[in-house]
């Protein structure tokens, strides 16, 4: 097949853009960033780049829109006949394509939230917290729908699992563009405001294009640590408040702001990074430390500056809004313990005495943060006491929009964040518990191993003692499989601290993980709540108590049909046993952000759960490159908060509950089928004899391990030759990059074939929230694998047996999905299809420079000892840019 012509590649192109049906604004985004590449490309000082760019890009258009072999086999020809430079230069080129439009993207949600404003959708289920409130009070009545959303608690936890693929300067990068395109937008006709605009922008674009898209070294735990407080101090801090505003606004209407405010802080913010070390050497006691005071530096600095700002604000005269009795007793039990700065204030601001007891609260929040004994405060109570005070006063004296205004936000954040910022939260392996307990019990010298898991224990009741016990004190157990193992932290514990010492206080948390641990989760539960620590902090907490259900592993186990479908079993059964114990439970939800490890949209998860599961209590892992998605952008933030407080708000109203009862109940022989036939079909593949090397060789699995993602390591051994080898995220990640993404829908066809009865299906799916959730989930997942790159991809491993299997069950899922959804994939979810469709015939260019060093890589001699460097980096250049073009990894 002969190469297009310039004049037929441009037209070709222009027509495939025009296609897409994007909005005008977006359009013209994509477009001017577009350009502004191709002139960085045209400067770049590589005779040609931009040739043999539009060259590839072009073809894979061409082959995606024509679907005929040869329009595929020159865009590959293409892709193979660059020389390795060159083909280095272009895996850039498109990564950087990726992040532009990928900011186009996120633009435009941003514009489409800030002109819908507080409207909920048209699609009938609430999804702000007002219209949630609004539906729930309907149901059940005003007042107990309000106890309901003052009870509210949306607690995500953020993780420093291997997922982003992109580097921080590259995202600082992104971010700065970002806001020269908010400016663009504003310069409105202004033309020469436009232009010097632009001209940055294309710098900001060149600086992109020069900065080395791949990290030279592994970051260290306490890299992470400080790459996730950029969220908190960029985005989380400001954000939270603004929704509790937000839902106050709505729900008092011309009250907001001079009445106290109705809604509760409802957001706490968890973070495994520096406390994660199951699988991980490198998180040791001190880096959980150093985890801990480097969040209470950001939020102590944050609450400094905020107080000095609302104090600076608060110059209301004594004459015409006196102070409190109390006010005027705080400000002498102020000025006794700091009178040097009392007597300079007072002087700056003569008869102003809330802004002068602000402006004294600001010093000892600093004084907090660089430990300042004489002046520091013991724990947040004592400050939000002091607010308060002031707070109480101010509405005494008429003025309760200004207690109420920005004061209220300052209190928000100080009961949102305290002074530790995020709830930091420790995991460890259960067999590292027994082996250490065992070491312990025989006697003799300990190793470096049980040292450090007893340095753990201190380091928490360090976190506590300096940071309050909100700072620290969730343990979670991985793999727990007996209420033994639960037992052995408190057990690990006292052998940690010495005589006299006061035991950290310490929430056990069991995660349920494989297909079996999920079974026996009821049974394990009700031994354990017997046990004598167990009961005594029940008790201290009103009998709460969180559960952990993990998605990745049980996937990775049973394939994602059956983890499903365990999962809510494991739920539903687990929400009786808690009813029935009068236990108040929060189930703890270890998703990822791909499919595969229980991704996809939150709010329509948490509206499918079994009843009583959710009541009024969403916790989950928010992973790698989901944490910058959904919360590195402040509106996008704030969306995706009341979007999921929303729904759970609105999965404890009785009608969600009785129609997932009812749908359960009703198709349970579904599910029975389902469950059965998706094991057996994903057992004869993974369990295929071999199929772990194979699966090595037929993605890139191997060489993920040398992109430098995160500090945990991949894989729990040396090499794979078995799937409990490998970690989850490392299983789905390479499947995504195949282009296969089969870790989350292998199964499904043939679940489904087995039902055998379209009809009964689409009543499922209409009926049936968990199985709805599932098709669409599915379907987003097939809709970014391709069935000619994988075929390419399956080639690589010389099992024309397994290859089949796999395409087989692609094909028949594909089938299904459309049968039983009624039309193309992502057809119901316009928006999703259109964006995938823009992007897959350039991700297609970078899967065929990615296959084209993956087998450069597998033909090289097995007696070399030294890898091919040039074309393993160019393999790790397309994993970046196939990452950011699917916008999903692991």
């Amino acid at each position: 097949m002969r190469d297009l012509t310039p004049t037929e590649a441009i037209d070709l192109v222009g027509r495939f853009e025009a296609g897409q049906e994007l909005p005008e604004q977006m359009r013209a985004d994509v477009r001017l960033l577009g350009s502004l590449l191709g002139r960085v490309l045209r400067e770049s000082g590589s005779p040609g780049l931009y040739d043999d760019v539009e060259r590839l890009r072009s073809a894979t258009i061409q082959a995606y829109t024509d679907e005929t072999s040869a329009a595929f086999e020159r865009a590959a020809a293409i892709a193979d006949d660059f020389s390795i430079e060159r083909a280095d230069e272009v895996a850039r080129a498109f990564t950087a394509y990726f992040h532009l439009v990928n900011l186009v993207e996120e633009h435009q949600r941003v514009r489409v939230l800030r002109e819908r404003g507080d409207q909920p959708s048209r699609s009938g289920i609430p999804d702000t917290i007002a219209s949630a409130f609004e539906r729930l009070s309907s149901e059940v009545g005003e007042e107990t729908a309000l106890a309901r959303l003052q009870a509210l608690r949306f607690h995500p936890v953020f993780t420093a699992h291997p997922t982003e693929a992109r580097r921080r300067a590259i995202s600082t990068s992104i971010r700065r563009l970002s806001e020269l395109l908010g400016e663009r937008d504003g310069a409105g006709e202004n033309a020469a405001e436009t232009r010097r605009t632009e001209r940055r922008m294309l710098e900001e674009i060149d600086t992109l294009w020069r900065t080395a898209p791949l990290r030279r070294e592994k970051p260290s735990p306490v890299d992470e640590v400080r790459s996730v407080m950029a969220v908190f101090d960029e985005t989380l801090y400001t954000a939270v408040p603004h929704v509790y505003r937000r839902i106050d606004d709505i729900l008092q209407g011309e009250n907001a702001g001079s009445r106290a405010p109705i809604v509760k802080p409802f957001v706490r913010v968890g973070s495994w990074v520096g406390g994660d070390r199951d699988g991980n050497p490198f998180v040791t006691a001190s880096v959980t430390r150093k985890a801990a005071s480097i969040a209470s530096e950001h939020v102590l600095l944050g609450l400094e500056r905020t107080a000095l700002r609302v104090g600076r604000g608060l110059t209301l005269d004594a004459g015409t809004t006196p102070p409190s009795d109390a006010l005027v007793a705080l400000w002498h039990r102020l000025r006794a313990a700091d009178e040097d700065a009392a007597a300079e204030i007072a002087e700056r601001s003569p008869e102003e005495p809330h802004r002068r007891i602000l402006l004294l609260l600001a010093r000892k929040i600093a004084a907090t943060r660089t430990r300042n004994a004489d002046l520091a405060y013991r724990d947040p109570e004592h400050l939000l006491a002091d607010l308060r005070t002031v707070q109480n006063s101010l509405v005494a004296a008429g003025a309760a929009r200004q207690a109420y205004g920005a004061l209220q936000r300052l209190v928000w954040q100080v009961e949102t964040y305290g002074f530790h910022l995020t709830e930091l939260e420790v995991r460890q392996h259960s067999a590292v518990h027994r082996k250490v307990l065992e070491e312990l019990r025989a006697g003799g010298q300990r190793s470096e191993l049980t040292d450090e898991v007893l340095e753990v224990f201190r380091s928490i009741a360090y976190v506590q003692e300096r940071f309050g016990p909100r700072a620290a004190g969730r343990y979670i157990v991985s793999f727990t499989q007996s209420a033994e193992d639960l037992a052995n932290v408190h057990e690990l514990a006292l052998h940690a601290m010495g005589p006299g010492e006061t035991l950290p206080v310490l929430d056990v948390i069991p995660l349920f993980e494989t297909f079996a641990d999920l079974q026996a989760a009821p049974g394990i539960l009700a031994e354990i709540i017997t046990h004598p620590s167990f009961v005594s902090r029940l008790d201290a907490t009103g009998r709460r108590l969180e559960v952990m259900l993990g998605y990745s592993d049980s996937s990775k186990d049973v394939g994602p049909v059956a983890a499903n479908l365990a999962l809510y079993e494991a739920q539903a059964q687990i929400s009786t046993w808690a009813a029935a114990e009068g236990i108040e439970l929060t189930l703890f939800h270890g998703r990822g952000g791909a499919l595969g490890r229980g991704g996809g949209p939150a709010n329509s998860a948490i509206l499918a759960q079994p009843p009583h599961s959710v009541d009024g209590r969403f916790k989950l892992t928010e992973q790698g490159e989901v944490i910058f998605a959904r919360y590195g952008d402040p509106d996008i933030a704030m969306r995706h908060i009341d979007q999921v407080a929303a729904a759970v708000l609105t999965a404890s109203s009785p009608s969600i509950e009785r129609r997932n009862r009812g749908a359960a109940d009703a198709f349970a022989d579904v599910a029975r089928t389902m469950d059965v036939a998706s094991r057996e079909r994903f057992f004869a593949l993974v369990k295929a004899p071999g199929f772990a090397p194979w699966f090595a060789t037929v993605t890139p699995m191997e060489e993920l391990g040398h992109l430098a993602l995160g500090s945990r390591p991949a894989r729990r051994g040396l090499s794979v030759e078995s799937l409990e080898d490998l970690r989850a995220i490392p299983w789905v990640f390479s499947w995504t990059q195949a282009r296969i993404n089969l870790a989350g829908w292998f199964g499904l066809g043939t679940a489904l074939d087995a039902v055998d009865d379209e009809q009964r299906l689409r009543e499922a799916y209409e009926q049936w929230p968990l199985f709805r959730t599932m098709i669409d989930n599915v379907a987003m997942s097939l809709a970014k694998a391709d069935e000619r790159i994988a075929r390419r991809y399956l080639a690589l491993g010389n099992r024309d047996d397994l290859a089949q299997l796999v395409m087989d069950e692609m094909l028949l899922t594909r089938s299904w999905v459309e049968r039983i959804t009624g039309g193309d994939l992502l057809g119901n979810k316009p928006v999703l299809q259109r964006a995938v469709k823009m992007r897959s015939p350039y991700v297609d260019a970078l899967s065929l420079l990615q296959l084209r060093a993956l087998r450069a890589l597998r033909d090289a001699s097995p007696e070399s000892e030294i890898p091919d460097t040039e074309q393993q980096r160019l393999l790790l250049l397309s994993v970046s840019g196939v990452a950011a073009g699917l916008q999903n990894t692991g």
